[in-house]
């Protein structure tokens, strides 16, 4: 058996569902940001332990809650509230937990939007790390999101798991990607001051992790990006076939790119930010 951790802040539309999707585990750790609406009392109503921290960064939390919060079992799952575990998914981590060799899985997400699985302009598979050994795995922050740090070899798992990336509404979204696109101007600086291109990575990587972080390393260093990375998600990605809901993903990422350069103008216009001061936070282990 292994434990399943989940990361709340505002989610009382998502939490009830992502709970019951985990209930076949017996240990479930709901770690929470102290939200302010009725996500804790929704979770209450469920055999689950809850523990509230307040958010700094997504590395951050993630290491808090591993240093705090010991999970029952030496294996954990992490999940985001608004993404579902799968009677499949659940199995072969059960399966892939008696595996000595591994300290980690990847699992690829499958992100749905306005009631589809956008297949094509998502990159899929696209993995995540969420299955790993306790003690193990540690993570750090990586533009709004985090990278994970392995003390050990890590393997893939086949199944998926569906991730409702709109599930609170549009206006949820833009707020979010509003705050993401800061840290990712801030990222996106550093990186190209003090960043290269891992071309070895990029054509000959080894899984698809590592060549996806290579293809952004280059991308960040491109002209007019939230033009190509449109016409690369909808036109050589096949976003075209994902329909209405593939359109609008894909103008929404363009938006994003868009909001990131323009962030980053105005940290080194406006603000009197130089790309020397441009360090993102949480380089270091927490």
């Amino acid at each position: 058996m292994f434990s399943i951790y989940i990361l709340t802040y505002n989610e009382e539309l998502d939490i009830a569902a992502c709970i019951e999707s985990a209930l076949s585990a017996d240990d479930i750790i709901v770690v929470d940001s102290y939200s302010s609406d009725r996500t804790v009392e929704i979770a209450r109503r469920y055999p689950v332990r809850i523990a509230q921290h307040t958010f700094e960064s997504h590395g951050r939390q993630r290491n808090w809650m591993l240093e705090n919060i010991p999970p029952k079992h030496e294996w954990a799952y992490i999940l985001e509230a608004d993404e579902r575990m799968t009677p499949q998914l659940f199995a072969e981590c059960q399966q892939a937990i008696q595996n000595p060799k591994y300290v980690g899985y990847y699992v690829a997400e499958r992100v749905i939007f306005m009631n589809k699985w956008i297949r094509h302009s998502t990159q899929y598979p696209r993995y995540q790390l969420r299955l790993l050994r306790y003690g193990k795995v540690w993570f750090t922050d990586y533009g709004h999101a985090e990278r994970e740090v392995c003390d050990g070899a890590t393997g893939f798992l086949k199944e998926t798991y569906p991730h409702y990336t709109c599930s609170k509404g549009l206006n949820r979204w833009i707020e979010k990607h509003n705050r993401y696109s800061t840290d990712e101007a801030k990222e996106t600086l550093y990186q190209l001051e003090n960043g290269t291109v891992r071309w070895q990575s990029l054509f000959f990587g080894s899984s698809e992790v590592e060549r996806r972080r290579a293809l952004k390393d280059l991308s960040l260093r491109l002209p007019a990006r939230p033009l190509l990375r449109f016409l690369y998600m909808y036109f050589i990605l096949g976003g075209c076939w994902d329909g209405q809901a593939g359109l609008a993903w894909c103008i929404l990422q363009s938006f994003y790119e868009y909001l990131i350069l323009l962030k980053m103008w105005e940290m080194k216009h406006m603000s009197g930010q130089s790309v020397h001061t441009a360090v993102p936070s949480g380089k270091e282990l927490y």
